[in-house]
Parts: C-alpha cells; sequence; structure tokens
C-alpha cells in the first residue's frame, strides 16, 4: 500500500482519453469485450460491482502495455474489503439523503390530510433541498473520482487516505471531468439507442475511456515520485 504518495493536481487530458479509448477498442476489441462481459458477470454477485469495475481496469491496463491478460483475471477479489466499504459509505450517504425527503413527503401528506386538500408549500420547500441534493452527490462523486484508481493501481486500501489524495488530484478539473462524464456517458448511450444491440459496443469504450483517464492521473503522480527520488539521491 502506497500511503507515502504525494498528491498533485492533474493535468486533465480530456480529448486524448476519448482518444485512446478508441484506439484500444481497435486494438483489441475482442479482449476487451469479452473482459467486459465478465465484469458484468462478477457484477451479478452482491456488492462486487464496483470490485468488478476496478478490476477490468486492471485488465484493460495489461492489455494497453501488451502484457498477458486473462478474463478470469477479473475475478480477483483482493480488493473486495476497500471497495465493499466504499460501497456502503456511497449506499449510506444516498439513504441519508433521502431522510429529509422522506420527512418533506410525511409532512406533506399530514398537511393535506388536515384540511382535504393537497399542500403545495412541501413541495415546493423540497425543491431547493433537491438541487441542494444533487449538488452534493455531484460534487462528492467529481471530487472522489480517483479513489477507484488509487485503489486498483496504487492499492490504497484505505478510504479516507483515497479520498483525500483525489480531492487534490481534481483540483481545478471539476469541470473538465463533469463534461468529460457527460459526454462519455452519452456516447455510451448511442449504444441504447441504436436498438440495444450497440450498448456491447459503447459501453465498453466508455470503461476504455475512464481507464485512460485513471491510468494518466497515476502516471503523472508516479513520475513526480522518480523525480523526487531522482534529487534526493543526488543530494
Amino acid at each position: 500500500m502506497n500511503v507515502n504518495l504525494t498528491p498533485k493536481p492533474i493535468n486533465f487530458k480530456f480529448g486524448e482519453y476519448i482518444n485512446k479509448g478508441f484506439e484500444l477498442m481497435k486494438k483489441d476489441f475482442g479482449g476487451v469485450f469479452v473482459g467486459f462481459l465478465v465484469c458484468l458477470l462478477m457484477s451479478i454477485i452482491p456488492f462486487c460491482g464496483i470490485l468488478a469495475m476496478g478490476n477490468f481496469y486492471k485488465y484493460l491496463r495489461k492489455i494497453d502495455k501488451n502484457q498477458q491478460a486473462s478474463p478470469g483475471d477479473i475475478f480477483d477479489f483482493k480488493d473486495f474489503m476497500p471497495y465493499l466499504i466504499l460501497q456502503l459509505i456511497i449506499v449510506g450517504g444516498i439513504f441519508a439523503l433521502s431522510i429529509p425527503l422522506g420527512i418533506f413527503g410525511f409532512l406533506g401528506g399530514i398537511s393535506s390530510y388536515g384540511n382535504g386538500e393537497p399542500s403545495v408549500m412541501w413541495p415546493l420547500m423540497m425543491i431547493p433541498f433537491m438541487i441542494l441534493m444533487f449538488i452534493a452527490i455531484y460534487y462528492f462523486t467529481l471530487k472522489g473520482f480517483y479513489i477507484s484508481a488509487l485503489i486498483s493501481f496504487k492499492g490504497i486500501t484505505d478510504i479516507k487516505t483515497a479520498w483525500n489524495i483525489s480531492k487534490v488530484m481534481t483540483q481545478g478539473n471539476l469541470l473538465n471531468i463533469f463534461l468529460f462524464s457527460l459526454v462519455v456517458s452519452i456516447l455510451a448511450q448511442i449504444g441504447v439507442v441504436a436498438c440495444g444491440i450497440g450498448v456491447f459496443l459503447t459501453l465498453p469504450f466508455a470503461c476504455t475511456a475512464y481507464y485512460y483517464a485513471f491510468d494518466d492521473a497515476i502516471q503523472q503522480l508516479e513520475r513526480d515520485e522518480i523525480s523526487e527520488i531522482g534529487i534526493k539521491d543526488k543530494y
């Protein structure tokens, strides 16, 4: 576990990640596609969806680096605990945010029951809360963008450490990361529009684009580590 990793804001290369995603698909479509199917299969196992994606990124890295890669490598439970904790945090956060919505709905039901007419006060009060809720969700999602990469590529198993590093890595890049995620999502949805069959082409591409975003970020940090080691050796 590399807890001594020195984080820094990442130079986010929006277009490069998308282009490299297409290139990897052309380079070894069969390998990417089979790995994606195995990832889907593993995702059926309870609490293993995020783990499956993390392992799929490792698999894509092997293909990208021309290393021997087997789809069976995706069924690796080495990182199960950190991904389980991450998933429980996400579920707990969503549950906590949903509690006020339930309270607003309950109060709205009581007020409409008392006077026999539906009250618009509580629904109106829910609107600003829902806006703030979506902002909070997007903020934490974007700030934690690199957590999966830090777990899978750097072996950081402490979620708090991964979160703190990811916060620094995403500084100044929240808009770029949001637009990147939006564009990749739109491209992935094109397969659904194409009678659903194309989804088996566009969804694997979305994964390859994300892989390059993660791999490039980790490489930038690793280059800094090597540079720092070189400077220390001179002295």
